[in-house]
């Protein structure tokens, strides 16, 4: 048998393993955000973040396009996901009127801190009772307390948690927020809630900024009014949530180094950005068109990266927590709903 050489000279090449590129899964997200955007523009009661979670769902289950979804697609919406995300938190900042927030006075402010404490840890207390897996409690009582989809995203940067974990809190909350769309506005006769009050009663009780203004403008302006300033305030609590679960995961990794080397910063470049972008807001430098271009920029980084949260959602998976998910979806919905009633009561 004659033995095979390789000839005088000749290298041994190494065997080349491509990086994976990002580009097919960006183009995807961006696609699937400019599908939600046409989405929104046509039934203007669906708002354009939750329709960019339907749509990563949908897509990550189409027989045509799952393959391709989980494998090719895959860096892309994952990065989508994780820097898209910051990128948009960063500049949810400048929408932070903070003036307006204050004007509503510190019997308001307090009502709202209240709320987000109360929903925040009873919702994880419930979480970790039901026994759900990985960090879904953590997550899914950061969506209900603070701004939906948008404060799940911030949390799990610093917190680490399973990309699957992520998108099944923002699929739960993404659900429960839509249903508070439908069902609020019919509350507010029985409830006996002024206008006003019903908007002040949404801005602390519902989770996405979209499906705030979804709900507040079925009772007209001045609930609508009210309650976005509320929600704003909600909002200006992610930056000291976000650098709370970050020093408590520092506490827990103590002496642990990233794949670089190197420790886990304190406080998250983002949120510095996202209480940066808010104090450059509050100078009042800024002019209208640019806060409004910020705006529509925010939006598209959120959806895109929401879309490639929602392509990550595994619904067999999903299913085999269903019971508990929902259970806790119930208990926390009941939790915020009521102690923000609560609150407006006493504030009115």
């Amino acid at each position: 048998m004659a033995l095979l050489h390789r000839p005088q000279g000749t290298q041994v090449r190494p065997v080349s393993r491509e990086t994976p590129t990002p580009w097919p899964g960006l183009a995807m997200a961006a696609g699937g955000a400019l599908t939600a955007w046409c989405v929104h523009r046509l039934v203007p009661a669906v708002p354009m973040l939750t329709a960019s979670v339907v749509l990563g769902i949908a897509v990550a289950h189409l027989p045509g396009l799952r393959t391709f979804v989980r494998a090719a697609a895959r860096p892309g919406l994952s990065l989508a996901g994780r820097r898209l995300m910051r990128m948009g938190i960063v500049l949810l900042g400048l929408g932070l009127g903070l003036e307006q927030v204050l004007r509503l006075g510190w019997a308001t402010v307090a009502m709202v801190v209240g709320v987000v404490a109360a929903t925040f840890l009873g919702t994880l207390w419930l979480g970790r009772r039901l026994g759900l897996p990985g960090d879904q409690p953590l997550l899914i009582a950061t969506g209900y307390s603070i701004c939906g989809a948008s404060a799940i995203g911030a949390v799990s940067e610093v917190s680490g948690s399973d990309e699957e974990d992520v998108a099944a809190s923002v699929a739960l909350v993404t659900l429960c927020g839509t249903l508070a769309i439908g069902i609020l506005p019919l509350l507010q006769g029985p409830l006996g809630l002024s206008d006003p009050a019903f908007g002040r009663w949404v801005g602390a009780g519902v989770h996405d900024v979209g499906q705030v203004v979804a709900t507040a403008q079925t009772a007209g302006p001045a609930a609508l009014g009210e309650a976005v300033l509320v929600k704003l305030m909600r909002v200006a609590l992610l930056a000291p949530l976000v650098a709370a679960v970050a020093f408590s995961v520092r506490a827990r990794r103590r002496g642990v180094r990233t794949a670089s080397g190197r420790r886990p910063a304190p406080v998250p470049l983002f949120v510095l950005g996202f209480l940066a972008a808010a104090g450059l807001r509050a100078t009042g430098v800024l002019p209208d068109v640019a806060l409004e271009w910020a705006h529509t920029a925010q939006e598209a980084l959120l959806a895109a990266a929401l879309f490639g949260l929602g392509s990550a959602v595994h619904l067999p998976t999903l299913a085999r927590t269903g019971g508990r998910a929902a259970a806790l979806g119930l208990g926390a919905w009941v939790v915020v709903a009521g102690v923000s009633y609560a609150g407006v009561m006493l504030t009115v």
